[in-house]
């Protein structure tokens, strides 16, 4: 895009520092993974890392205001490596989250640093030191809606700056980021400045209805989408802490009552993205426009795209912006590695799962990030970086794939039936026709164990491990079904894209179907005692009813009438062990994760009142024509 010319550059403000930060910084000497997490809750666990050089020791950072092309100016921390010996190329990571305490040079980016570059860090438009108006991951923009920037642009013209501003820079600049600053790496690679050589966006948000941070296939992931709207909207700089003042937030939840009481009685108007889940509860142009994947037309520079098959937060986006760009890639420069982590846990180690993975962190980030971008900013070899590097948390190991998802292996798929059993062979017409439970949304399955702590609760939260969570606490329950193998007498291994087709009835008008496809461990694991009988979801998923023809449009459900539901357990590359069990679990609350369904038929469950919420029966049928089943493709165990 053209660029217009650049105001002069400001001189640098005064600034203020809170006492927070400072004791913090003291503390700890650097917030080495700040930006891995969202929220006041990323530094959990720095204590407990080897404390890296401060930023000091190894480059000289200064602050500026650069300046956007609607002459908004934005808090940019820009470091000069000291002991340079020739030009280098500049690191970019912009980021909501706040750039004052964040000093991670010689901590996640350890590897680069070794290796030379200038780094930038940024504040996006109207957050912490940065002048505008922030807009939650704002759409590219239109003449017709009145601006025109976004944070394409705001990236186009930071690196217009920093070219032109940085001494010692050979004209080549990376961005990479995790989470929001991931969105926003991927946002650099859409028209991108001609310095611009290499994106690597890390778990980016990409798109919050279908998948990604807000809602899943319909269902509103209600803890996360209040904390984290609340967050970022009641404060510039998350200094206004959301209003909850319970340890255990399933009750806190619970006895809010209907969501229209957030807005009532908490919010009141004061948090735009709360007001827009209100406002907008179905797949609409408003989402649309927000969702990456539907810009990303062409590779414009070489991605590297990681995420992590246990994000409790941006799985999806990951997969979805390769898959959008893969369409384009014709000169193989689109680059995926998904691993056995969390949410940016490939650059913090304290949020290890020790369940999924042995240790991987330092070999990502050694053996894949660092050779990346040494070879598009610096003309190193580029090694032995596949298209698809995918971690296999049940073989441990990686594995290298051409082409993702794989072009070979056999479709398979896997059988409810009566009596809890699962299997590959279709039901017969001597079972049971069908299971059945009642879902109470006043007595909703918990998503994790109890307590349920805020999501980021910087006293400690389990937020980050709940997706390997052990899934027996649900053991007992009545509104929970479940169906499981004999012990497999051979390994199956499992790759690319995992579909539920649920054949079910409801006494209601609307429902949640729950989807989680389970690793039972046998229950001796001498190895790893500790993991005996462990119960580790491989695969997990909501969608709500009123959406199985439409996002977009949705429609009640005709009660006692089975009815098909398509449910996107989206990709994974996982085997099951010899010995193990795979298990299939069915629910329709996982609360307060998500938020309940009133279960009768309301336009706008955001509105809807304390009598639309009741108690329904639904039933999962497992007959010939019937038949309830879990879709995958299974490939040769290597």
């Amino acid at each position: 895009m053209p660029h217009p010319q650049q105001p002069a550059a400001p001189p640098a403000p005064r600034r203020t520092v809170r006492w927070s930060t400072v004791l913090a910084v003291t503390a700890f000497a650097v917030a080495a993974f700040v930006v891995s997490g969202r929220g006041p809750g990323a530094t959990l666990g720095a204590a407990q890392q080897a404390r890296p050089l401060p930023d000091s020791a190894t480059h000289t950072c200064r602050f500026v205001m650069v300046p956007m092309r609607d002459r908004v100016r934005l808090n940019t921390k820009v470091c000069e490596a000291k002991k340079a010996t020739g030009p280098l190329p500049i690191i970019v990571m912009r980021t909501p989250y706040g750039i004052n305490e964040l000093q991670a040079i010689n901590g996640e980016y350890r590897f680069l640093a070794a290796d030379g570059y200038q780094f930038v860090y940024q504040d996006i438009r109207g957050r912490y030191g940065s002048e505008g108006k922030f807009l939650m991951n704002a759409p590219l923009h239109t003449l017709a809606q009145g601006r025109t920037t976004d944070e394409a642009t705001d990236a186009y013209d930071t690196v217009d700056w920093l070219v032109k501003n940085v001494a010692n820079n050979n004209g080549r600049v990376g961005v990479l980021g995790v989470s929001y600053p991931g969105f926003l790496a991927t946002m650099a690679g859409i028209n991108p400045h001609s310095a611009v050589k290499a994106v690597s966006p890390q778990a980016p948000m990409t798109d919050t209805w279908l998948g990604d941070d807000f809602f899943h296939q319909g269902a509103f992931r209600l803890s996360y989408g209040f904390e984290y709207s609340g967050d970022l909207e009641l404060s510039k700089d998350e200094s206004v802490p959301v209003p909850i003042g319970s340890w255990d937030v399933y009750d806190w939840y619970l006895n809010l009552g209907p969501l229209s009481n957030v807005e009532t009685k908490l919010f009141k108007g004061k948090v735009p993205t709360w007001t827009a889940f209100t406002q907008h509860p179905t797949y609409d142009s408003y989402w649309q426009a927000r969702a990456v994947q539907r810009h990303l037309e062409k590779v414009a520079v070489p991605t590297l795209i990681v995420g992590g098959w246990w994000d409790q937060e941006d799985r999806f986006g990951p997969l979805a912006t390769y898959k959008a760009l893969e369409r384009s890639d014709a000169g193989g420069k689109n680059f995926l590695v998904m691993g056995p982590w969390n949410h940016g846990g490939w650059w913090n180690p304290s949020r290890r799962m020790d369940v999924v993975d042995p240790g991987t962190s330092e070999e990502f980030l050694r053996d894949i990030e660092a050779p990346f971008f040494a070879h598009y900013l610096k003309d190193k070899p580029l090694g032995a970086i596949p298209e698809a590097k995918l971690y296999d948390a049940g073989a441990r190991q990686w594995r290298s794939f051409d082409a993702w998802p794989p072009r070979t292996g056999s479709s398979r798929s896997l059988y409810v039936h009566s009596a809890g059993q699962l299997s590959w062979d279709l039901p017969t017409g001597a079972e049971t026709a069908f299971d059945q439970y009642v879902s109470d949304p006043a007595k909703p399955v918990p998503y994790r164990a109890r307590p349920i702590e805020q999501t980021y609760d910087a006293r400690g939260s389990r937020w980050y491990f709940w997706e390997t969570e052990d899934q027996r606490f649900v053991d007992g329950r009545p509104d929970v079904l479940t169906w499981k193998t004999e012990p497999l007498t051979d390994d199956v291994t499992v790759a690319g894209d995992i579909t539920a087709k649920l054949i079910a009835a409801t006494t209601g008008r609307d429902a949640d179907w729950i989807v989680k496809l389970i690793d039972v461990f046998p229950d001796s694991v001498p190895e790893r005692w500790s993991h005996g009988g462990y119960e580790l979801m491989v695969a997990h998923e909501i969608m709500r009813g009123r959406y199985r023809k439409s996002f977009s449009n949705p429609e009640p459900i005709q009660p006692n009438v089975p009815t098909e539901f398509t449910v996107d357990l989206h990709q994974q590359s996982h085997t099951f062990r010899k010995g193990h069990r795979i298990m299939v679990q069915v629910q329709s609350t996982w609360f307060p994760a998500y938020d309940r369904n009133p279960q009768t038929w309301v336009k706008n469950i955001f509105q809807a009142k304390g009598i639309d919420f009741q108690a329904k029966t639904h039933r999962i049928w497992h007959t010939p024509q019937q038949a309830s089943r879990i879709e995958l493709t299974v490939v040769p165990t290597r």
